[in-house]
This record gives C-alpha cells, sequence and structure tokens, in this order.
C-alpha cells in the first residue's frame, strides 16, 4: 500500500511548498480543502495542517475536526495550524500589537524532542503571523521560543501531536528541510518509496487495469507534461493512443515541423492539424487577457472535437494536467487565479472520461518521470509554454503580423539562451538550462522612438522574461549576464524588422505572474 501524508489547506501562500519538501522525502503527498480529511484512507501516514491569512478566532475562520486525526496518525500544525490545535484543545491565541514578518532565532528548549533531531540549539526560522499563543492547553508543553514568540514551538505531552509558529517549509527557516524530514520519516514511518521508477511502474499498471482495451485521444502541445503524458500512455496501451496536436498559429518559430519530427521519432501516432486561420478570425478585435483564453479554449475545443470524433471508438480523453494547474484554476477560496488551459467541458460534450495520469506531480517531477521513461533530454528539458501560446505574450489584439514579429524575436532569444555556455557545478552547459522558463513579450501598439541608419523610427518594444524556479508555484527573476542581455538587444534590433527597442522584465512570481496575460 502507497503511504501518504496529508496537508490540510487552510489558504496559506506556502502550502505547495510544504507538498514540495515533502515529496523530496520521496513520499507521497496530497493537499485537500482544510475540512476534507479522509478519514477512512488507511494510507495515511501523517497529517500537517498548513497556515492561513484568517485569525483562529474570526467570525470567518476556517476549522476542521481534529478529534478525526488526533491519536491517529502524528499530526504537525504549523502557524495557523498550531494555533487552532492550541486553541481547540483549551489554549489561548491572541492578537499581537505588531505583525511579526521576517526572519528570528528559534532557541530549542527541548533538545531530545524527535522533531529538533539533528538541529542546532540555535536556529533560524522565518515568521509570518499577526496571532500568537499565549496559553498552552493543559498537558501541551513548550518545546523552543523566541525573543518574542513564548510558544513558538510544543507538543501535546507524550502524543505524537505537534505544533510550530514559524514556516519550515520556507527557505529562510535554514534548518526547516531538516525539521519536516523528521516528521515525515522517522516521526511518521515513511520508507521513501515514491520514486519516478515506481511512479512509472504503478501509474502503467493502473492505466492497464482503467483502460483495458478502450481507445483514448490525446490532445498534444508539445510541451513536457503532454510529451510525458504520451510516452506513458503509449507504454501502457500502446497504439491505442491516438495524439492530436493542433497549430492555432500561436507557437514559437517553425514549432509545428519541430514537435512533429520529434513525436515521430517516439513512436506516436500523431494527427497535427493547422487551423491557423480559424483562431486568427475568432481572436480579431480582441484586447482583453481572459477574453483571448476563452476564445482560444472554445476553438481548441471545437477543432479538437471534429478530430476526434473521427476516432468513433475513442472512451478517452488523456490530457497532462499536472498539480499547480489543478492549484491555480481554483484555489481554497474557490476564486480562479487563471483559466486552466487544458480542454474544459469537452469530455461531457463528446462522452469521453477524462484521464490525467500526471495528475499529482510538480514540473520536476514530470520530468524525472520523463527521464525514467527514456525521452530524449531536448523535450524533457525545454522550458514550459502557455497552452494559449504567444497569445497571452501579445499585449492587445492578436493579428498574424504581430505573431510574426513575436515568433522572429523569441527564435533569436531562445537560440541565444542555448548557444550561450555558463559553468555550473564545474560544468559547462547552456544558459537555457539555468532557467525555468524564458520568453519573449510583445508590448504590442505600445511604439518607441529610435534612431536607425540615420533615420528617426517609431516601433514596437519587446520584453525578454526568464525566471528560477522548482514548481511554477513561485518563480523569481533570472539574473542573466549583462554581456548576454546586450547580445540580444542588439540582435533582435538588427534582425527582427518592426523592433527598435528590448526591455528586461525583472519582477518575480508573487506578485506577478510568470506570463504577462
Amino acid at each position: 500500500m502507497q503511504q501518504k501524508i496529508i496537508i490540510l489547506d487552510f489558504g496559506s501562500q506556502t502550502t505547495q511548498l510544504i507538498g514540495r519538501r515533502v515529496r523530496e522525502f520521496n513520499t507521497f503527498c496530497e493537499i485537500l480543502p482544510y475540512d476534507k480529511f479522509p478519514a477512512d484512507d488507511p494510507s495515511v501516514i501523517g497529517v500537517i495542517l498548513s497556515g492561513s491569512p484568517l485569525s483562529v478566532y474570526g467570525e470567518n475562520a476556517f476549522k476542521t475536526n481534529l478529534d478525526a486525526i488526533r491519536g491517529r496518525v502524528p499530526v504537525l500544525g504549523i502557524c495557523y495550524g498550531a494555533q487552532l490545535m492550541a486553541q481547540t484543545y483549551g489554549g489561548s491565541v491572541e492578537p499581537e500589537g505588531t505583525r511579526e514578518y521576517g526572519r528570528a532565532m528559534l532557541d530549542i528548549e527541548d533538545r531530545q524532542n524527535p522533531l529538533f533531531k539533528g538541529l542546532d540549539d540555535r536556529t533560524q526560522v522565518w515568521m509570518s503571523h499577526g496571532d500568537t499563543i499565549t496559553r498552552l492547553p493543559a498537558g501541551f508543553r513548550r518545546i523552543a521560543s523566541t525573543s518574542t514568540v513564548k510558544n513558538a514551538a510544543y507538543q501535546a505531552g507524550d502524543e505524537p501531536l505537534w505544533g510550530v509558529q514559524f514556516h519550515p517549509e520556507v527557505f529562510h527557516t535554514l534548518q526547516g528541510t531538516q525539521l519536516l524530514r523528521n516528521f515525515v520519516v522517522d516521526i511518521c514511518g515513511s520508507r521513501g518509496l515514491w520514486s519516478p521508477a515506481s511512479f512509472v511502474e504503478s501509474t502503467v499498471a493502473e492505466l492497464r487495469e482503467t483502460l483495458g482495451n478502450d481507445r483514448v485521444i490525446l490532445g498534444l502541445s508539445g510541451g513536457v507534461d503532454s510529451s510525458v503524458t504520451a510516452v506513458l500512455l503509449h507504454r501502457a496501451i500502446g497504439d491505442r493512443l491516438t495524439c492530436i496536436f493542433v497549430d492555432h498559429g500561436m507557437l514559437r518559430k517553425n514549432e509545428f515541423r519541430d514537435v512533429m519530427r520529434d513525436y515521430g521519432g517516439l513512436g506516436l501516432q500523431v494527427v497535427g492539424v493547422d487551423a491557423s486561420s480559424l483562431f486568427f478570425g475568432r481572436l480579431a478585435g480582441v484586447h482583453e487577457p481572459e477574453a483571448k483564453r476563452r476564445i482560444i479554449g472554445a476553438c481548441f475545443i471545437e477543432v479538437f472535437e471534429a478530430e476526434a470524433r473521427k476516432i468513433s471508438d475513442a472512451r478517452w480523453l488523456a490530457q497532462g494536467t499536472i498539480y499547480p494547474d489543478r492549484i491555480e484554476s481554483l484555489n481554497i477560496t474557490g476564486k480562479v487565479i487563471k483559466s486552466h488551459h487544458n480542454v474544459g467541458g469537452l469530455p461531457e460534450r463528446m462522452n469521453l472520461r477524462l484521464c490525467e495520469p500526471l495528475r499529482w506531480l510538480f514540473k520536476d517531477e514530470v520530468r524525472r518521470v520523463g527521464r525514467e521513461l527514456g525521452m530524449p533530454e531536448h523535450l524533457i528539458t525545454r522550458h514550459p509554454f502557455p497552452g494559449p501560446g504567444l497569445a497571452v505574450r501579445i499585449l492587445g489584439e492578436i493579428t498574424p503580423e504581430k505573431v510574426r514579429v513575436l515568433q522572429d524575436a523569441d527564435d533569436v532569444y531562445v537560440r541565444a539562451l542555448r548557444s550561450w555556455k555558463v559553468e555550473r557545478d564545474g560544468v559547462e552547459v547552456p544558459l537555457y538550462d539555468t532557467v525555468w522558463q524564458a520568453g519573449t513579450i510583445l508590448l504590442s501598439d505600445v511604439r518607441s522612438v529610435g534612431v536607425m541608419g540615420d533615420e528617426r523610427t517609431y516601433e514596437r518594444a519587446v520584453a525578454l522574461r526568464a525566471v528560477t524556479s522548482t514548481d511554477a508555484m513561485t518563480a523569481d527573476w533570472a539574473r542573466l549576464p549583462y554581456d548576454f542581455l546586450a547580445q540580444v538587444s542588439n540582435d533582435i534590433i538588427n534582425q527582427v524588422k518592426g523592433v527598435n527597442r528590448v526591455c528586461y522584465d525583472i519582477s518575480s512570481k508573487p506578485p506577478s505572474t510568470i506570463e504577462w496575460e
């Protein structure tokens, strides 16, 4: 039986980071809404309660039935989770005079506590709270404190139930990974069996059992998620998989040709469809970002459905949906962060069942699975690319001429990233491999004055974007070499007709997103 850590999400912006840390210990975890603990699941070996922007004493505070968890498996409450447990069992949580946000020094008082094994007596942690636990419940004991937070960590007597006021999942808690490892591996008893090899083995077996002799249709995008999905399904059901690759006219330069060639090399059965004229026609005159996404999604469904109906015996629709897609499409409060780019609504219209074999994986895990499947490295390391393509990298209305300008500028940028070498861990690697995602944005109707050949120009500006990340939930702008940026700027302006200015985007996520639209 697969072991599982449940993370109950109370709305913290770092809940997904907890999940990433748990996965680093080769342990499967599932993030669920705060009130959805699966009490009848025997595979659960531990529970982590996340932080929250709310106050536990607030009128709209998120609550969960802790009695259904306590005594069954070990529990670790983080920030709000720690406060919730303290309040539930008779302690006091009160507002502080000022919100504490930032680094603090944790003094460990119980050096023998299993939660603190391997930690220094004094270690840096990250605080982010406006409330504090002023009194612990009867039978609970303090095990660590800071200069401003008396009950910075506690345990419920000798029970396997802990609370910490700080955030061990974030980078600034220097020994947070060790604390989480102590909880997941030593206290909960994870055997560390969650790995790419085990995922491939169990998923292929599950797909064979679930799909049987049914035929499956898969919408390919050319990206790593759908490509890994295709190879995984092909291993499970062979030629009963048919892939459809729709060119909406907003792919990167020559991408449709290159991707079709790559898929042929993988032995996949792929139907390629050039529907660019339809998409450009529907997008004419549309400026609003979400409207563009909706139109592209609806157009894609129309084209995909027409092709898929030619495969009359298909019973399933497969998608390369991964965990961040599901998290970002709908958060704990039910608010949409961005429209999910997969083909929502299509399974119901075509009476197809949905197959999403990567739905629990983060992006870096998808790449590890791709390597386990023996896929070519250039497909695995390919940067993420948005489903709507360059449509969300062109601000304002989409036209074929704007796409041409952006394709040319983007092609200069990406080719330079692949050819420019830097040293990483003593080895020379392409600059492309040191960033998570890179692309070019056309500022569309924004034009700037320039001088070319002693003549005044009034042409478009483009912005270069490159970020570092591990899972796309958070991202920082990449510190690309100045010499590289200078060369790329010069090459774009000289080689791309219609561009006379190049900028570099130095915003991070949050508060910005990776894509501009």
